[in-house]
């Protein structure tokens, strides 16, 4: 397919952005196709209520150790949290985009490569989206499948076999077992979505807008695009979503950067006119998402899907903050990372003091984004001064007591600042 650029030049720049309504915070949490039941009109959301009713609660999976969960999502202590998983089904109509990881000796299964915790808080209302590694490396607790075959417990394994290890029905509440572990968070809701799916719902609204600092020329997933900002959908967007040897140090974690890129990119479209405008577009949207779309129990509730909605409707973007959970190299494998429990700790116990998080981490080349200053005209020359006392101290501000600076080893950006991919042309 071919690509549309817009302007070939690095335009990775610090974009502030007018704060969200309720429907683009529910799109950067639970994912475009509910945002649905909330935008459109009354035909349009009858018809999606009612295939939702029908088609994910028919499909709906039970997460273990989830309490009771009040009927007002606004009385939940402390906020709550929603998993997303993407998992790389061979499904038979895009298995030639994966090679041999359909047709080859490693085909069957279902990896979750895409893992991300999204925490919604308590008034004032925050939104953090951890992306987690696939390669993080952490134990894989026991796990039941739908007809009870329970598997034993991992002491050490990638994070993305968790989803396998559960097995037929019980995959999603694996990831989310793992995950609640390692973070020690109580994941209330969860959802599953294909990378099929992430294509069609792509192209469902006519592509989606990314940007470019560098060139990125991947051999591996067959990505060639020049700088610049591009529309990309169907086989390029699942390229560019998968992509790691292509962006900043060609590792797994670099490839975060772009898929942080395209949710943020994804949500900016879908609260544009240009959608949400269109009935057919929305109807083309919702089936595409509830034939994709694999939930909890607890999220099977249009409802409920406006309850999380009304209740993120007024934070601003600075307040939503996508950031990588902190990892260090893996003694044993130096392609494997571990968590980094220090940074980790520093992390959560910000979320959970409901602090604004401040990211303090510079971007290197290795990173898989990059942020930039937009340009502006040069400054008159300032006139001579006398030189500092080199005795002197420099005076920072003090940090506000609702605000928490992230350790540098955190990556990051919040919804306010717009990133660029940092391509890697020599891999």
């Amino acid at each position: 397919m071919s690509t549309s650029v817009k302007r070939r030049q690095p335009v990775a720049r610090h974009g502030q952005l007018r704060s969200p309504s309720a429907v683009g915070q529910l799109l950067k949490i639970v994912g475009v196709v509910l945002a649905v039941v909330l935008v459109s009109g009354v035909g349009v959301a009858g018809y999606v209520l009612s295939s939702f009713t029908n088609t994910v609660t028919a499909n709906a999976v039970e997460l273990d150790d989830t309490k009771e969960l009040p009927p007002d999502i606004g009385a939940y202590p402390g906020g709550f949290d929603i998993l997303l998983a993407g998992v790389d089904t061979c499904e038979e109509k895009y298995a030639y985009l994966f090679g041999e990881r359909c047709t080859g000796k490693d085909a069957g299964g279902t990896l979750n490569d895409v893992n991300l915790l999204v925490h919604v808080s308590a008034e004032p209302r925050r939104v953090t989206a951890v992306s987690f590694p696939r390669d993080l490396m952490l134990p894989i607790p026991e796990c039941t499948d739908a007809d009870g075959n329970t598997k034993s417990a991992m002491s050490k394994q990638p994070l993305n076999v968790a989803y396998e290890h559960g097995g037929e029905g019980g995959g999603l509440n694996c990831v989310a077992q793992t995950i609640s572990k390692l973070t020690g968070e109580d994941i209330e809701f969860a959802a599953k979505v294909t990378f099929g799916g992430v294509i069609e719902i792509t192209d469902a609204i006519g592509g989606v807008e990314v940007c470019l600092a560098n060139p990125i020329k991947d051999k591996y997933t067959g990505l060639d695009m020049p700088a610049g900002t591009h529309t990309i959908q169907g086989m390029q967007a699942l390229q560019f979503l998968r992509t790691r040897h292509g962006v900043g140090d060609g590792s797994d974690l670099g490839r975060i950067g772009n898929q942080q890129q395209y949710m943020s990119s994804l949500a900016r479209k879908m609260i544009s006119g240009e959608v949400l405008g269109n009935v057919p577009t929305m109807l083309r949207l919702a089936d595409t998402g509830l034939n994709n779309l694999e939930a909890s129990t607890s999220l099977a509730d249009p409802m409920k899907i406006v309850q999380i909605a009304l209740a993120v409707k007024s934070v601003p973007f600075e307040d939503i903050v996508f950031v990588q959970y902190p990892t260090a190299t893996d003694p044993s494998d130096p392609n494997k990372v571990v968590p980094d429990k220090q940074a980790a700790t520093a992390l959560w116990d910000a979320i959970a003091a409901n602090k604004q998080l401040q990211i303090t981490h510079q971007n290197t080349k290795d990173d898989g984004v990059v942020v930039q200053e937009p340009e502006t005209p040069a400054a008159p020359e300032a006139p001579a001064t006398e030189a500092p006392d080199p005795g002197a101290t420099e005076s920072t501000a003090p940090v506000p007591d609702d605000v928490a600076q992230l350790p540098s080893s955190i990556k990051g950006n919040s919804a306010a600042v717009q990133t660029c991919s940092n391509g890697n042309v020599r891999r």
